[in-house]
């Protein structure tokens, strides 16, 4: 009698067993349930819209554009090689060797003498200097004069006289032995005697004149015949020449 209760409460018991695994079998949501036990892990990261929502406020002011290198710091090492070629012609004209010097006073001997076609009077009138190249190297005279009056002494104690100049300077080569020439033409004296002059001043006269052409001294020369008479310290003189003059 004690056995078959042993074996009806064993019974009970099993059958009570088997109705609670029933039941738990069949709870809604048990994942592991009919799934083989390998169910997808959920992501662990938020997602990118719940993240913006919370910092666009904050960071949008804030940040910064991506950097960029500037072109003037920019800096770069390397080696290179190159070649090239070229050609060129040119032509010119000129004087080749030591140009010729402009004549030394010391170089010149300077006369002076009155000019055949002069103007009417009883003055001077005109002059015709004379210009020879005494030294034994070529040499070049140009330009127009200076000229002034004096007496007998020394060329720096002398009267200038204004002058008008004509005609074109232009270089004159003279070779050793060479000659120039220039003219000055003088405001007449009239009259006889002393003379007159139609502006109303008093003619003056002068032993000697002396000439200056540039780069080229100045040279106190007499008339081989007479003086220099002449009216209102005026003269016109042309640029020495290569050609003779009268």
């Amino acid at each position: 009698m004690h056995h078959v209760d042993t074996v009806r409460k064993a019974a009970l018991a099993v059958a009570a067993l088997s109705a609670t695994l029933a039941m738990t079998a069949c709870q809604p949501g048990d994942s592991t349930a009919g799934a083989g036990g390998s169910s997808p892990t959920p992501s662990a990261s938020a997602p990118a819209s719940s993240t913006a929502g919370s910092t666009s406020g904050s960071s949008a002011g804030s940040s910064a554009p991506p950097a960029t290198a500037s072109p003037a710091s920019h800096s770069s090492s390397g080696t290179g090689t190159g070649t090239g070629t070229g050609t060129g012609t040119g032509s010119g004209s000129g004087s080749s060797g030591t140009a010729v010097k402009t004549c030394a006073a010391t170089a010149l001997n300077v006369t002076a003498h009155q000019a055949a076609n002069r103007p009417v009077g009883t003055g001077t009138g005109a002059a015709v200097f004379e210009f020879t190249n005494t030294s034994k190297q070529t040499c070049v005279l140009q330009g127009h004069p200076t000229v002034a009056g004096a007496g007998n002494g020394s060329p720096q104690h002398n009267a200038p006289l204004k002058v008008t100049p004509t005609g074109t300077a232009t270089p004159v080569k003279l070779a050793p032995g060479g000659k120039a020439w220039l003219k000055l033409t003088f405001v007449q004296v009239q009259g006889e005697a002393d003379g007159y002059c139609k502006s109303g001043a008093t003619p003056t006269t002068y032993p000697t004149m002396v000439i200056g052409l540039p780069g080229a001294g100045a040279h106190q020369v007499a008339l081989d015949d007479g003086v220099f008479a002449e009216c209102d310290n005026t003269v016109t003189a042309t640029a020495v020449s290569g050609a003779t003059l009268s």
